[in-house]
Formats: structure tokens, sequence, C-alpha cells
């Protein structure tokens, strides 16, 4: 062999080595191995490879450790993260917010589901997608869960149990013997027995029969155990909260500040049973006025070590789905001990202002309080009120909404952000089927409560920040929002012709923001702007650590407004109660923890909530004609079809490319838009189409559309047409759908 020839052998075979130690990244290899898997018997041979990876080794591309076996250096970078199934190809690891998360090819997904806590290992940095480092699942560390519900199918002599929760892909094997007399088509609860692998499906037993798939209790109970919510109250739990005594004896009124003989009322949704939040008013001598902001005293009822203390922290929020309230806490709490119901005395825990009719304060006091509200009204009676300037306590309700407006005004003025994002209610009839659906619209009556639970929940974070700055204290924080993302958000918002300013930062975006809020009002494309403005945002969230508010513009701010349906402001309570009473402050660290599992709880809920609402909308278009031309817009362009966002309702379905009609659409991912290659037409996002609804999934959730009239198209309705795969084919063209597919992120 000459010496070229070495030397070309000897570059090829160190690439080749460099690969497979690259392939098998996850283990490590004696040399005997690496001879054997290479057919190497020859001593003088192995000593040849033994040499290679001993360059490898020196060049850092592969690492030697101390029992002399060798492995690709890239395995030192493992991590732990929740990896999330975005699709049946791929997930990501999300590891933690200063990394980016790891892609995950179905081929090395080793059998993790959705939700899991799993250890990752990177390849090496060639194998990357975009942004991301390609890695592979390594081991699941921790289950996410070991239930699913699903909606089964029974065979003879086995059955299969479709999961209703998306990002669980793959039927659920049901032995006949783990069946337990469920019957197809009803809605199950399945605890899974064996976890999927590469080369195995689930297994699973029935455990509870929820009911016929597409009853409304049923699939609300399976929301709620889609998302591991409770059902029902633990007994113990109940018994406790049943022996709270209700009588509210003298000597705990003596040690409160007494308000039961000022005007006092509460303002909440005509549903609501739990009342929060009571507002007193009082005009001063001076001209000013005394605002008490009044909160039920949920910790004088729920203490720690006991069983009702235990159960409100593992729920850490009350959840709302269309039709339910799940509650933190026992009815006898949440909907009569703590309640602020009218004309009963009641123990609370005070913000009081004193307020110049321009807005400001001029004092502020902070405690225990017992109350007596005199008047329970709606939103809807309090807007009448203030409308008309007629009907009970008129000049009150007056003064109190025009001191709010003010403060309101402020906050823009000082950096605060004007989401107003629409909410979306149901009509349901007895059965809880939806018979209208309506976008909920935020009034000055709506506004005025809120304001003034922002200044306590604001003006209780700066007391214990000034006056016990060692004491922790449960912030709600507000990150600024990350760069890239606002960057992404103010090109799309370029494309239909808004300018956002992103690159100054801190105020100049925050002005930009709420000015752009302004122009799209009323627009059609307002709803799926904001939307993006929102998902452009970084999340709120629980914290001992006093970061600040971007949204709001507040440098300290915590939620100490409604105890009885989140566990963070009974901790905010107890903090201040403690600096008040002058007892120790609570630990720091475990205070840190709750936060967390806080943050935690109320993604959950906000994720079934969502579920929740997405069942009803698409049961609702289920219901409706599909010959009804609906007005839409363009919320999301994929290659394999858009979405689109019906109007007055909120629903949201997908075109597939087969529903767009007569031409071959080319998705173009850069500008974020399908263009038809004959006829040049382009549809993007925000464009306003028309279509009619093609068919609906309510086990999936979802809502297929066919375009009726695509953007800008005037004159006669658009009628799709048969494809014509023919010249397709003949001029090389693969159909979009039937294509590689993306998930979107």
């Amino acid at each position: 062999m000459t010496k070229q020839k070495k030397r070309d052998y000897t570059q090829v075979l160190k690439e080749e080595l460099g690969s497979f130690f690259g392939i098998n990244f996850t283990r490590a290899f004696s040399i005997a191995e690496i001879a054997d898997h290479y057919d190497v018997s020859n001593p003088s041979e192995k000593a040849f490879y033994h040499a290679i990876i001993e360059e490898l080794v020196a060049s850092k591309t592969v690492k030697r450790d101390a029992e002399g076996r060798y492995q690709h250096i890239e395995a030192a970078d493992s991590f732990t993260g929740k990896f999330e199934h975005v699709n049946p190809r791929f997930g990501f690891v999300r590891v933690d917010a200063n990394q980016p998360d790891v892609f995950i090819n179905e081929d090395n997904i080793n059998g993790a589901m959705d939700g899991d806590l799993v250890n990752v290992m990177l390849y090496g940095p060639k194998y990357r997608r975009g942004d991301n480092p390609e890695g592979r699942v390594v081991s699941v560390v921790q289950r996410g869960r070991d239930e699913i519900v699903g909606k089964i199918k029974v065979a003879n002599n086995y059955a299969l149990v479709s999961p209703d929760a998306r990002r669980i892909y793959g039927d659920i094997f049901i032995a006949k013997e783990h069946i337990n007399e469920a019957k197809t088509g009803e809605k199950v609860i399945v605890k899974i027995l064996e976890f999927a692998t590469d080369f195995a499906e689930m297994k699973g037993k029935v455990v509870d029969i929820l009911g016929k798939a597409g009853e409304n209790n049923a699939e609300m109970h399976a929301i709620m155990a889609e998302f591991g919510l409770p059902v029902r109250f633990p007994k113990e739990v109940e018994a406790e909260a049943e022996a709270i005594s209700e009588i509210i004896t003298e000597e705990e009124i003596a040690k409160r500040r007494d308000f039961r003989k000022m005007l006092t009322f509460t303002i909440d949704p005509a549903d609501a049973k739990d009342f929060d939040d009571a507002i007193s008013f009082k005009k001063l001598e001076n001209g000013n006025f005394e605002i008490g902001v009044h909160i039920a005293d949920v910790s004088h009822y729920v203490r720690p070590g006991t069983l009702l203390e235990e159960e409100a922290y593992r729920r850490a929020t009350s959840v709302y789905l269309v039709d339910r309230c799940v509650p933190m806490l026992p009815e006898m709490l949440s909907n009569k001990l703590c309640s602020l119901r009218p004309n009963e005395d009641k123990l609370t825990f005070s913000s009081v202002f004193e307020i110049g009719f321009d807005g400001k304060i001029h004092s502020e006091w902070f405690g225990k309080t017992v109350i007596h509200s005199i008047r329970r009204y709606s939103y809807e009676e309090a807007q009448e009120v203030i409308e008309t300037m007629e009907g009970d306590y008129a000049d009150e309700l007056t003064i109190l909404n025009s001191i709010a407006k003010t403060m309101r005004k402020e906050r823009f003025k000082a950096g605060a952000i004007n989401f107003e994002t629409n909410e979306v209610k149901f009509s349901l009839d007895e059965k809880g089927v939806p018979i209208g659906l309506f976008m909920k619209v935020r009034k000055d009556a709506h506004k005025l409560i809120e304001e003034y639970m922002l200044l306590a929940n604001k003006k209780v974070a700066e007391f214990i920040y000034t006056k016990a700055p060692e004491s922790p204290m449960v912030y709600r924080i507000h990150d600024s929002p990350d760069p890239e993302k606002l960057k992404q958000f103010a090109e799309f918002a370029t494309r239909m012709g808004y300018q956002v300013a992103v690159a100054a930062g801190g105020m100049e975006v925050s002005r930009s923001l709420n000015k752009f809020m302004q122009e799209v009002e009323g627009k059609p494309e307002q709803g799926v702007l904001e939307s993006l403005a929102i998902r452009s945002m970084a999340k709120a969230r629980y914290t001992t650590e006093p970061k600040g508010h971007f949204g709001l513009a507040f440098a300290h701010y915590s939620h100490f407004t409604s105890p009885i349906r989140r566990y963070p402001d009974v901790m905010s309570h107890r903090i201040i109660d403690a600096f008040l009473s002058k007892d120790k402050a609570p630990n720091r660290a475990d205070f840190e923890l709750k936060c967390k599992h806080s943050s935690d709880r109320e993604k959950l809920a906000s994720e079934a909530e969502r579920a929740s609402i997405k069942y009803k909308q698409v049961e609702y278009m289920s219901l409706q004609s599909n010959i009804i031309i609906h007005k839409g817009i363009v919320t999301g362009v994929t290659d394999f079809g858009i979405f689109v966002e019906m109007e007055n309702t909120g629903c949201e379905g997908l075109v597939r490319m087969p529903d767009l009609g007569d031409d071959y659409y080319e998705f173009d991912q850069k500008g974020m838009r399908l263009v038809g290659r004959r006829s040049g037409k382009i549809i993007g996002f925000g464009d306003e189409i028309q279509v009619k609804v093609k068919s609906t999934d309510l086990d999936k959730r979802a809502i297929d559309l066919m375009m009726v009239r695509p953007p800008g198209r005037q004159g006669e309705s658009y009628i799709p047409q048969p494809s014509r795969g023919r010249d397709r084919a003949r001029n090389g063209v693969i159909p979009a759908n039937k294509g590689p597919r993306r998930g979107r992120r």
C-alpha cells in the first residue's frame, strides 16, 4: 500500500469510526467490541483501529472513560426535561428557559409519552433542526400520567381505546379480562399497565366508565380526567369543612377593624356563587374618598396542617369549564363561609385607601376586617346604573367608575399594555347542549372592579417589599417579551399593514403595542392579531423573586384578591398577616416550591378550560346547517392547509389543501402564505375568506372547513372543483397534502 493510499484509508476509517460513535452516542464501546463490530481479528489491524480511535480522542470527537471504553464526546450533553409529542413524527424536549428545545425524531422517542419527564442525549452538532439541537430520549425519568381517557371499541376478545388527548398517539390495547363491562362508544378511564415501546403498543385496563360519548356530563368528566382534575372532594375534607362553625364570635370581631356600617357591595357575574371581593365607599370631609377593597379571609378558615390546607394546595386553583366550576375549596367554604354574600357579616382581609378624585393615593392601610355587604350587583346591573346614573347608589358607582378610568389611563401612560381579549360564552340547554354562542364584551363595570383589584394587588406587593424586605412575598411576575418572538410578531403585523416598534425595547415597545391595539380595534383581524401579540409575550407566573410585571408596568405585583379560587392569594394573606402580627416570616424556599406548583396547576387549568370551550365550539358547529356561509380570518398557514377563525363565534377550523379549490397551492414558509401555481392567487395570514363547515369531529375537537370564496374575490361563490391529478403527474408535482408535513409548534 502506497503512503498516499494509506493516508486516504486512514482518513476514511477515521470518518467511518467517527460516524459510528456519533450514531451510537448513547453507549460506550471497548476496543474488543469495536473489533468485533468491524470483523477485525488480526492483532496488528486491531492496533491500527485502536490508534485511529486515540486520534479521535485527541481531536475531542471521542472520549475515553475510566474503564477504557470509548464514547462519542456529545454523549456528555444529556439533559432532563419535559417531552411534548407535537405529532406522531416528532416531538420536543423542553429543558429550561435558557436552552433551546431538543428536537426528537419519531425513531428516537424510545417509548416516551407527552408530558413525561425524560432524560435526553444530544447528537453531534451537525444533527440540528433549524435552531434546535437534535437528540434521543435515553430514558423516562417520571411518567406524566398513568391514566388516559378515551372512547372504547369492544371486539370479541379484546378492546381498543382511542385517547382523547391530542398528543397521545396510538390506541390502547385492552385484554378481555380488563374491559370491565365497558361498551362500544363509551368514554372510559384506562389505567396503563404497560407503556408503549418502539416495538409494542400500550396496554391497559378500564378503571372507570364515564358514560356514552357525546353526552355532556360524560364529555366534561372526560376533560376533567384528561387533565387530572378531581371530580369530587375526599369525604374527610368535606367533613372537616362542614365542622367549621358559621358563627363569628365577638372575640374575633374585637381583633379586627369593623367596616359593617360602611357602604359595601359586590359586583360579580350573574351566575357567580363565590364572591371573593367587595368594595366599600365613603366620602371624606376633605373631599377625598375612602375606598376599601375587602377580600374573603380564607386563611382564617384554612389553616396549615389541616386536610383542607392539603387539598387546597393540591388543587391550587379553581377550574372553570364551560358548564361547571371545579372549585379549590369545598362548597361550605367557597359558597358559604368565605363568600361575601349580601346581608351577612363576613371576615375579610382588606386594603383601604384614601383616594382623590384624580386617582392619587394619599394613604393606605392593610389588615383584617369584618364587613357587611348590603347589595349584590351583577355586572349587568352595575353597568346599567353606570350608564343611566339611576338606581341604587348611582352617585357612588359613578364616582368609583370615574376614579377607575383615571387610574386606568395612568396605567397605560406608565407603560401597561391594553390587551382586550375576546371571551367565548355559551347558552346551554338543560342537557348541556350549546344552543347559542356569543363573544363576551367587557364594559365599564368589569373594568371598574378590575382596576381596584389591580390597585390592591399592586399595593400589598409594594407594602411587603418596602416594609419587610427580609420576608418572602408571592409575586405575580411577567417577564419582558423574548426579542425574537416580538420581532416575528412585528413582521407579521407589517405584512398586514401595521407597524410595531420592537427594536427600542422597554417603554417604547409598550407604547407601540398600545398604538397597535387601537389601530386594530373593530377590524376583522383584531382577534387574530391580539391573540398573536399575546403569544409573543412571556407567560405570567408566581415566584418569591420581585421581578416586576411587564404587561401591567408594575415594579411589584402580587395576587391577593381571589383566595377562594387561587392558592397563591392565600399564601399572600399569610405573609402579610405574619408581618402585621410580628410573627416569624415564612420560609422562602418552601414558598418558592409552592409558587412553582401553583404556576403549573394554573397552566393545567387553562388547558382544561380551553379544551372544554373547544369541545362546545365543535359541538355547536356540528348542530348548525352545513350550507351556512361564514366569514372568517386566516389564523394559520401550513403546508397542509389553512386555519380559519369564523367571525362572531371564535370557532377555528382547518381548510385542507384539497378543499381550497382547483389550483395547486405551494407553501411559502418565509412569507407564511399559500401561492396558487397556475392562478398566482395568494392566501395569507389575516386574509378574510368565506367558508362552510365540511365536517366536525367531537372526539378530536376538530372542525374541517371548505373554502367558498377566497381572499379579495368578488361576485359569484367560489366552488372547489375536483383536482386534476393527471396534470400534476405530468408536471411532476406532488400534491402538498400528500407530501412530508411539519406539525405546528
